[in-house]
């Protein structure tokens, strides 16, 4: 595996490609640029690899069509193990629930200009959303647990058996996340509705306040649509997946740093 080339000004990339060839040329392209670049011939090794923590890539290019673990599967796997940028990377135009579920597309053959071009892309986005606050977000930043509702579990529980609690919720919310992901990738909205009532009611109950106003807005309808092409629906899906990961690995955070007091 490749682990060269470290300019801090690009950042670190993870590379997941079963063909030899095009991911040592690849590999190379990339680190002659500049960024520091990991391989891996296949899904789960990339997951191991992960797991093990030797490197923490800001970014995963990983082929759309792959033989084991691959597709929105994978992308739900590394999602998991890190908060890297995923860009399915292939010679033709991947399956639609693979688009929704990456945060890009790059088509092969590709140079080291086109990943930077939409690296830079992202980020001016990311700008613009944080100056025009993103359609699910409200204009103060909400907090991520009630802390009336900590203080009260605190009076009928140990320390010990809250952060149980909170990481069962963590787990449980990464879980309905992948369910989310494929009931939307299938448009089964009554599963969409069912999966927000979930993560409402366990979340409320907690008062994981991020995550519960997300599930009520999934049980209400925010997704659902007459036309399945209508691009606004589909920016919608993208944003409430992205938001409710982003809850979810909020809680995470707030339990590794330690609960609020």
């Amino acid at each position: 595996m490749l682990g060269i080339g470290t300019r801090t000004e690009f950042p670190t990339v993870l590379l997941i490609d079963d063909d030899l060839v095009s991911r040592e040329v690849m590999a190379t392209l990339l680190t002659l640029e500049g960024y520091t670049v990991h391989t891996a011939e296949g899904g789960q090794i990339a997951c191991d690899l992960l797991t093990e923590g030797g490197f923490v890539p800001a970014v995963i290019l990983m082929d759309a069509q792959m033989p084991g673990l691959s597709g929105v599967r994978l992308i739900n796997e590394l999602r998991a193990r890190c908060q890297a940028l995923v860009f399915a990377v292939s010679g033709s135009y991947p399956p639609e629930e693979v688009m929704a579920a990456a945060d890009a597309f790059l088509l092969k053959p590709f140079g080291p200009e086109a990943l930077g071009q939409l690296l830079e892309k992202l980020v001016l986005r990311d700008e613009a959303n944080a100056q025009n606050a993103a359609p699910l977000a409200t204009e103060d930043a909400e907090p991520i647990v009630d802390l009336n509702t900590l203080r009260q579990l605190r009076e009928m529980m140990s320390e010990a058996a809250l952060r149980e609690i909170y990481a069962a919720i963590v787990a449980d919310l990464f879980k309905r996340l992948a369910l989310l992901e494929a009931a939307v990738a299938g448009d089964d909205l009554a599963q969409v509705h069912r999966i927000g009532h979930s993560i409402k009611g366990g979340c409320a109950m907690a008062g994981a306040l991020e995550a519960a106003r997300l599930g009520a807005l999934l049980e209400g309808g925010i997704l659902d649509s007459d036309t399945e092409s209508d691009s606004n629906n589909l920016e919608a899906k993208a944003v409430v997946i992205r938001d409710l990961r982003t809850a979810a690995l909020n809680l995470e955070r707030m339990l590794e740093a330690g609960l609020p007091a």
